[in-house]
């Protein structure tokens, strides 16, 4: 998987003779090549690709890295050296850089080592990552089927006296088990009046009769994420238990049944939101319906509230409204949908009908 021609074919339109990718999710969408945190850097000019890294990962950057000339950093000559080289041999006046995730100390050593103009260009990469590509699909429908497997044996497990923490690590044992490289992030396990939390973390708490459990969780395939989100009740669920939960399946239902590429993320949300408005739990569900699933678990676009960009053909998104009732209880259910002209394809396969274990 490699989008360097992608990124170079923006570069004339925005005005940039390069671009430096330092961060690392956007140097693993250039390169197809994953490398932690800021151990590597990726140049891509108007005429061709560049990767530079250190001997840790030569061997490995040459059978992975395709379209681009590798270069290894050494003693005397680090990033700053090797890009300005290519900026001399190129003649490059304007570089984009990744102003959203490169610290103010890099930014110096660049702009000391480089004889040319920093330009922010962080929304060239978020618009190309936006728009998935067939390979990419691939991989989070793959992610997805993972922690789907991980949710089945999970569910077998999960009865009284068990505790959050126990949840949560079985579920990270079973992702890697079944293929995952990585979380997609630490997943979240609640139960009982700990659910009101939309992003609580599992403690000590055992599970007891008559609460719900809340798992968000997804797994990293190929250097992309799935997400997915699914409350169970244990023993049994009270009356205010099922309203809760079919009042957000019916929101969820509502916004996926509404999400289409062209609808900005603002009407997207609205068509959940409405729901939930409608039955006087408004005041409770204070997220948006959705975000961007790719490289990262969140990028862009988002289906909230405050995004009133037409959503793109190709865009991955979350479908993920919640209730969240202060000490009582909380319910969330999260799909993850493709979205299209015509409509969108639901990516997740789980039921999601209220489950009483």
């Amino acid at each position: 998987m490699n989008h360097f021609q992608k990124i170079a074919a923006q570069l004339e339109s925005h005005d940039l003779d390069a671009i430096l990718l330092t961060g690392e999710a956007n140097r693993f969408y250039g390169s197809g090549f994953h490398s932690a945190g800021t151990d590597g850097v990726a140049l891509v000019t108007r005429k061709k690709a560049y990767y530079f890294t250190d001997s840790r990962y030569t061997e490995a950057a040459a059978r992975y890295v395709q379209g681009a000339e590798l270069r290894e950093i050494g003693r005397g000559r680090g990033y700053g050296t090797l890009v300005q080289e290519v900026v001399a041999e190129e003649c490059i006046r304007r570089m984009g850089f990744e102003d959203a995730y490169m610290t103010v100390q890099d930014h110096e050593r660049y702009r000391k080592a480089l004889s040319c103009d920093l330009i922010p260009a962080t929304d060239l990469l978020w618009d190309l990552r936006m728009v998935k590509d067939d390979e990419e699909l691939e991989a989070m429908v793959a992610a997805q089927r993972i922690a789907e497997r991980a949710l089945t044996d999970i569910l077998e497990e999960i009865r009284p006296g068990v505790t959050e923490k126990e949840i949560a690590a079985r579920l990270q044992y079973l992702m890697l088990h079944y293929g995952a490289s990585d979380m997609s992030f630490d997943p979240i396990v609640v139960s009982g009046p700990n659910g009101s939390l939309p992003h609580g973390v599992p403690s000590e708490k055992t599970i007891r009769q008559g609460e719900f459990v809340t798992m968000d969780f997804g797994c990293i395939y190929h250097g992309y994420c799935s997400d997915m989100t699914r409350t169970v009740a244990v023993g049994f669920a009270t009356e205010e238990m099922q309203t809760v939960y079919n009042t957000v399946l019916s929101a969820q239902k509502a916004g996926i049944a509404a999400a289409r590429a062209g609808l900005t993320g603002r009407e997207v949300d609205g068509a959940a939101r409405a729901v939930i408005d409608a039955a006087g739990y408004g005041d409770y569900f204070g997220h948006s319906f959705g975000h961007g699933v790719g490289v990262e678990i969140h990028e862009a676009p988002n289906a909230s509230p405050m995004n009133d960009k037409p959503l793109p053909a190709g865009a991955v998104i979350s479908a993920e409204p919640g209730i969240y009732l202060p000490g009582k209880l909380g319910v969330r259910i999260e799909d993850v949908i493709i979205l299209t002209p015509e409509g969108c394809r639901n990516i997740t396969k789980a039921p999601k009908d209220l489950l009483i274990l």
